[in-house]
């Protein structure tokens, strides 16, 4: 006997990256989950550090007022047009909950982040899923004939860290009935945003991560921007207080501190960089990446077997063991340190 509904009871749940069990083993060389190599900003620790104690005695802004009036002055949007989160997959459960059902279809062109797939099983939602072509170039027409009520784009995508040009997403928005999700939660490493596109429609959601170019995956707090009438409808469906106190006030401290952002972004590119062309050297040739990580294609050994051997040697990348994919290693920037210990090693396994 099962006590959870049969889409439950039928789904497999979203498999995170492996984490090790002691997170400040510095033998580990974690390049599997998209964490930002670099500390977060100095003012981070200054704002935890500032937090009272009737901060934590009283229930927090129910929508994040410090940090909206923050991104607003950033971005140059009104509070209003911002809506924040547990982490951006909160954002993404919120919009799914709000838009999406069996007599509401939602779509995105794949490959693409995993979860949408569950979050769409969870609401027992329709979902039309539609190939990128194979340039990865967007396809806008196919997209539009899903006739969904919400689509996704991750822009770069995940995992392939392509990037679609925002005149294409433009024409996507402008054809669409529904509403469009652009999901940038790696746009901190990319040569151009969509921000003007969800200020400019009213169909369009900007949804972005602190847990990258911020350096905050452990804090978990991502938000999104939008036209007023679409944060409003969404706000309705958010927890009461889906945001703490500690992480709204840390993450204003570090979208606040644009030097530093500006600095570690720049590093991670030009690490990417670096990387991307020692890999193709090793016969492990990538896509053109916008992102904090590169995919990197395997021939032989194998990407299950090179994954398994760098394991071994306490180094973690992320395979993903299904189809268009099987033969590809995702792999995080990391420090310039961290980038010599994988290209070392695939120098010996990689022959």
């Amino acid at each position: 006997m099962s006590y959870f509904r049969p889409n439950i009871e039928a789904m497999s749940g979203y498999v995170p990256g492996e984490q090790p069990a002691d997170p400040t083993d510095a033998t580990v060389v974690k390049l599997n989950t998209n964490e930002n190599p670099y500390p977060p900003s100095p003012e981070v620790m200054k704002a935890i550090a500032a937090i009272r104690i009737e901060d934590l005695r009283r229930y927090p802004s129910p929508v994040a007022d410090r940090f909206r009036r923050t991104a607003g002055e950033v971005f140059d949007v009104r509070p209003e047009q911002v809506i924040c989160g547990n982490g951006m997959d909160d954002i993404l459960n919120i919009t799914v909950r709000a838009l999406a059902g069996p007599e509401s279809p939602m779509a995105y062109p794949v490959p693409t982040y995993t979860l949408y797939a569950v979050l769409a099983r969870l609401q027992e939602a329709a979902v039309r899923e539609v190939p990128f072509r194979p340039d990865f170039s967007l396809p806008v027409e196919e997209l539009v004939a899903a006739r969904a009520r919400v689509t996704y784009l991750v822009n770069p995508n995940a995992p392939t860290g392509t990037l679609v040009p925002v005149e294409d997403i433009a024409r996507l928005a402008d054809r669409l009935d529904g509403v469009l999700c652009i999901d940038e939660a790696y746009v901190d490493f990319a040569e151009h945003d969509c921000l003007a596109l969800a200020t400019s429609r009213p169909n369009v959601l900007v949804m972005r991560s602190m847990s990258k170019g911020y350096a905050l995956a452990g804090l978990r707090f991502g938000f999104a921007i939008g036209s007023e009438d679409l944060i409003a409808g969404l706000m309705k469906v958010k927890d009461s207080y889906n945001v703490d106190a500690v992480a709204a006030a840390a993450a204003s401290a570090a979208l606040a501190d644009r030097v530093y952002y500006e600095q570690t972004r720049r590093k991670v590119m030009a690490e990417r960089d670096r990387l991307a062309k020692a890999l193709a050297g090793l016969g492990l040739p990538c896509l053109p990446s916008q992102a904090n990580f590169l995919l990197a294609t395997c021939f032989r050994p194998t990407a299950g077997e090179l994954y398994e051997s760098l394991k071994r040697r306490r180094i973690l990348v992320r395979y993903f063991d299904s189809p268009g994919l099987d033969d590809k290693l995702r792999i995080t920037i990391g420090t310039p340190e961290q980038n010599d210990t994988l290209i070392a090693a695939l120098t010996e396994l990689a022959r």
